[in-house]
Parts: structure tokens; C-alpha cells; sequence
């Protein structure tokens, strides 16, 4: 794997913390709130004197969610230097220097697990993220990989952040960011025609409409409505393949969609579900069930 930069496609200069709205900072009380609700009794022990840790990378993954645990330990009066860039590749079956973290040793350890916690979740994300992407690209695949809306409830701006940092897109955010309109939502409304038209008159022209589909048959009439994604949810093979070539050659020149692949993706059947005619393939197996990246934190011995 190469850079940082590379892997993000950033420009120089560019910072991902920048996408960050002001108001995610509000979180950070509530995750010290629900780890030490009551006395820290251990943080009794170990006094107010200044100290250097270390935060080692374990087991080999993409650093992400840098800005996050900045901020954890900002909250507790502690200062992080790091030693890697965002989005940097650390070795797996060897200890890496990423970061030092400098601070009164009681004010470290009340940061210690609620940033740990945090930066091994955003980093799995991204680990697997940018595996899932490296795959696409080395079929010469040149479509989208997109995570899902499938995330923790209170954490999705962390794992959306991770998939970022990873090298894919996040997909919607929340169910005002795009108009998608699934199975329950076509059946609730009658049709697929109808729910299109219906949802148009009040979306406007600037948010997109993307259908759930289950067949050609139903992604063609989505397009005839004015769907701008079709999703074929769970269709794979020849099946898959042949409906998006068949959708693809009979509205050419008359409008403008993309082809969605969607459900039971993982790692083992990822090449498969990209061909030519798909446009983005979406997932929730980046960031549901993924692997935590392992990291430390180490306060250094006192010097004699």
C-alpha cells in the first residue's frame, strides 16, 4: 500500500478533519460521562506529574480518527504529537510508534481507554475499507465503493469517518441526505412510478433518488419514473450483469442513471459483483463486524 495522500486521493494541504462539523465535539463529555460516571479511583494513585506516552500500533492496520482522539485528550488537558500522518499503513507482527501523548499522568489515563477504544474501531474501519477498495481497483474496476447507513447509533460520524480515511465513499449520511426509497416504501405507496413522482414534487431538484429493485423489470420502470440510482439488491451473477447491461443499452442517450449492487456483499465475493456496467457497489461488511486495529498506550518509566 502506498501513502496517505494516495490512498484518500488528497490534495496537498488537504485535512479530512476539515469535513468535521463544529457540533460532533458535544459527544466527547457524554463518552467520559458513561467511563468514569463516579470517582476515579485509580486515578488517585498516580498524581499530577507530567508525563510522555506512547501510543504503539499492535497489529497492522490504516490509522484513522486522528482528529477524534485529539480531541478526547484536548478534553483532559493533554497534548498528542503525532509521529504517523492519517491514513498511513502500520506493518502488522511488529510494535509502530504513532503518536506521544503528553500530559499529568492522571489526565492520560482518564483518556486513555475512550481514545484507544475510538481509534481501533475508526482504524478497522478504515483497514478494511481500504482493502475492499484495493480489491475493486486491482480488477481494473473503476466504480465506487460505498459503505452503508447500517452504523452504531451515536457513532456514525466516526465510522462514516473511518470509511473516508479508507479510501471509499460513506455513502448517505442520514436519511435526509439522499431520497432512497426501499421495499417497505414502494409497497406502503403502491408503486414504484408512484412513489418516485410522489417524492419528487417535494425533494426538489438538488437531492437524489435512488431505488431499491429487485428485478429489471423494476429498475426500468424506477428509471422511467426519473430515478437517478437503481439499486439491484441482491441480484448476482448473470443475473446482476445481464439486467445492468440490458438497463444500460436501452436508456443510452435518453437518460442519465447509475447502477447500484447491493446486499450480501463481502471480501470473497466483491470481484464478482463489479463488471462494466455498475456504477457503485455499496456494503455494510466495511465497518459491521470488522476487526479492531490493536493499540496501546504507554506511560515511560520515570528516569532515575
Amino acid at each position: 500500500m502506498s501513502t496517505a495522500a494516495e490512498q484518500t486521493d488528497l490534495l496537498p494541504g488537504q485535512n479530512l478533519a476539515h469535513l468535521l462539523p463544529p457540533s460532533w465535539k458535544q459527544v466527547i463529555p457524554t463518552w467520559f460521562a458513561e467511563d468514569t460516571p463516579s470517582y476515579d479511583w485509580a486515578g488517585f494513585v498516580v498524581g499530577e506529574e507530567e508525563q510522555d506516552a506512547i501510543l504503539w500500533g499492535k497489529s497492522g492496520g490504516v490509522v484513522a480518527g486522528v482528529p477524534f482522539f485529539d480531541e478526547i485528550f484536548k478534553y483532559v488537558d493533554c497534548t498528542v504529537e503525532w509521529l504517523v500522518p492519517e491514513g498511513t499503513v502500520i506493518p502488522d507482527g511488529a510494535k509502530t510508534k504513532v503518536a506521544v501523548v503528553r500530559g499529568k499522568a492522571r489526565d492520560l489515563l482518564l483518556g486513555e481507554r475512550v481514545g484507544l477504544n475510538l481509534l481501533a474501531r475508526a482504524s478497522g474501519i478504515a483497514t478494511v475499507s481500504r482493502r475492499f477498495r484495493d480489491l475493486a481497483r486491482e480488477e481494473g474496476w473503476g466504480g465506487v465503493i460505498a459503505g452503508t447507513r447500517k452504523t452504531t447509533p451515536g457513532f456514525r460520524i466516526v465510522e462514516k469517518y473511518g470509511m473516508i480515511v479508507g479510501g471509499i465513499d460513506p455513502h448517505r449520511h442520514d436519511l435526509s441526505s439522499m431520497v432512497m426509497l426501499k421495499d417497505n416504501h414502494i409497497w406502503a405507496h403502491g408503486s414504484i412510478t408512484n412513489a418516485v413522482k410522489a417524492v419528487r414534487r417535494v425533494a426538489g431538484f438538488s437531492l437524489l433518488v435512488n431505488v431499491e429493485c429487485q428485478d429489471f423489470a423494476e429498475a426500468d420502470e424506477a428509471i422511467a419514473a426519473g430515478a437517478n440510482i437503481v439499486m439491484l439488491d441482491n441480484l448476482v451473477g448473470a443475473e446482476l450483469h445481464g439486467a445492468a447491461k440490458q438497463l444500460k443499452d436501452k436508456w443510452r442517450g435518453k437518460r442519465e442513471f447509475l447502477i447500484e449492487t447491493s446486499g450480501g456483499i463481502v471480501e470473497g465475493s466483491l470481484t464478482s459483483r463489479v463488471g462494466p456496467d455498475i456504477d457503485i457497489l455499496s456494503t455494510s461488511a466495511v465497518h459491521q463486524g470488522t476487526p479492531h486495529v490493536d493499540f496501546s498506550l504507554k506511560i515511560q518509566p520515570r528516569k532515575k
